[in-house]
């Protein structure tokens, strides 16, 4: 166990935090929004607004990474410890566009405190999170007495994650040898819920593809040909129909091959959590679960891999009737993937499934977006255990397990730095991430700051041997 004194973290943060809630909210203001180029300017100005909070901080090192889209920041504080374990934390500094008109209740980039709440865009996603860090550090080394921390620390804030990372790839093994670590941790994430604190341990990948199929060269009628050609539009509907089997199960060959099944213990630790199934369908806006057989919903929504129509059409869609047979049809897929799943084997199996099932007459052409790679942190990694334990000490319980059932650009880092990737948000599903009036519980906020000042120790303590 680390040697910080709670009481002294504690007091640090609470004799600190007006200054905190303030820098945050000077933050806040700027509009960085990622996805809107009249925000480009807005964007390099947030990346230039934290290098300089950073060297304030007392990072040595912190610096604006030009991309080819929108600026990331790097940091980094060494330990002088020769046998300190390496951490570089993940974050990102843009936010998803806001607008009044959006049924926000205030403005959007104006930050206000309301019962112990900061109303503002990204005060969850992501700036809140990634901010924590700052306090946490110093309040570890007020803790401590140290100059420098326990850890090799390192920060990542990326400006494109709410425009899907274009240049992330590219950014991370360029600078590979800068970033180099023997863990990741995440902060763009968050618990289960106030009162049952969470720590994710994996992420679903993904993979996108549109398959078009293409008949008669043009529209002909329905009455002079059909039944005697083949139609795009009923082979789309029975390619659809092949996707799965009565099971659930994803039918195409070999789409499983990898996989890293749920082990009884994680199976028994999910089913521990508080699950309402009731709320959770309410929030889904939906009527009934439904999914791959022998699995809870949570398993199926953070561990298991699936295959989803995101949108299907063909022919004739204005009023009234048309009767043609459509000279093409198409369909759209999303695969979400997890660890042990290749992307590329995935790319290669959907390929071959589309040609074995696709009727001659029918030529068609299957189109894959840049894809994201699953992640997954075993539970007894001494990196992960840290992080339980730290969490564990700021909130005064026991953490439980989660996964994320969405994808991210924190694969990639797995990937590049051959690193494992650990998940360390506070973020509660209310504060309403991409969505009008998000906010961040502040107690929440600065349980972040707490289990961050613990961290860097532990680690150090309990994984000395890292490197």
């Amino acid at each position: 166990m680390s040697e910080t004194p709670d009481s002294a973290v504690r007091t640090y943060i609470d004799n600190h935090r007006a200054a905190f809630l303030q820098d945050l909210a000077e933050w806040l203001r700027i509009p960085s929004v990622s996805a809107q180029p009249d925000h480009a300017e807005d964007v390099r100005r947030s990346a230039e607004w934290l290098a300089g909070r950073l060297k304030e901080t007392g990072f040595p090192t912190a610096e604006v990474w030009q991309t080819p889209g929108a600026p990331a920041v790097f940091a980094e504080w060494p330990s002088g410890d020769p046998h300190a374990p390496t951490v570089l934390v993940y974050g990102h500094h843009d936010v998803q566009p806001a607008a009044r008109e959006d049924g926000w209740h205030t403005d959007p980039f104006e930050p206000v405190l309301q019962e112990n709440r900061l109303y503002a865009r990204g005060a969850a996603d992501d700036k809140g999170q990634v901010f924590f860090h700052t306090l946490g550090v110093r309040a570890h080394l007020a803790a401590t007495g140290r100059t420098a921390p326990a850890v090799n620390l390192k920060l990542l804030i990326e400006g494109e994650e709410e425009s899907g990372s274009p240049h992330f790839r590219e950014l991370i093994e360029t600078h590979k040898d800068r970033i180099a670590a023997d863990a990741v941790i995440v902060s763009d994430t968050g618990m289960w819920s106030k009162d049952t604190p969470t720590v994710c341990t994996g992420m679903r990948g993904l993979a996108e593809c549109e398959i078009v199929l293409h008949g008669p060269d043009q529209d002909i009628h329905s009455g002079s040909f059909g039944g005697a050609v083949p139609n795009p539009a009923t082979e789309i509907a029975r390619l659809v129909a092949a996707l799965h089997d009565e099971n659930g199960h994803v039918a195409i060959p070999g789409f499983y091959e990898g996989i890293t099944e749920l082990t009884d213990q994680e199976r028994e630790l999910l089913a521990e959590l508080p699950f309402d199934e009731e709320s959770w369908l309410r929030t889904a806006k939906s009527h009934a679960t439904h999914g791959e057989a022998g699995y809870s919903t949570l398993e199926r929504v953070w561990a298991r891999p699936t295959a989803e129509v995101n949108g299907i059409g063909g022919g004739y869609q204005g009023a009234g009737s048309k009767t043609i047979i459509p000279s093409s049809a198409l369909v759209k897929l999303s695969f979400r993937l997890v660890a042990g799943q290749d992307l590329d084997h995935v790319e290669q199996a959907v390929r071959a499934w589309a040609a074995a099932t696709v009727p001659a007459g029918i030529r068609h052409t299957v189109t894959f977006s840049p894809g994201t790679r699953p992640c997954l942190t075993p539970l007894d990694h001494p990196a992960l255990r840290s992080v339980a334990r730290a969490m564990g000490r700021a909130f005064e319980q026991p953490i439980r397990f989660t996964r994320e059932g969405g994808s991210g650009p924190a694969a990639d880092l797995q990937d590049v730095l051959a690193a494992p990737v650990l998940f360390l948000g506070i973020s509660i599903p209310s504060d309403g991430w991409h969505a009008p009036n998000e906010k961040v519980e502040i107690d929440l906020l600065l349980k972040g700051v707490e289990t961050t000042a613990y961290l860097w120790g532990d680690l150090a303590e309990n994984w000395r041997d890292a490197r």
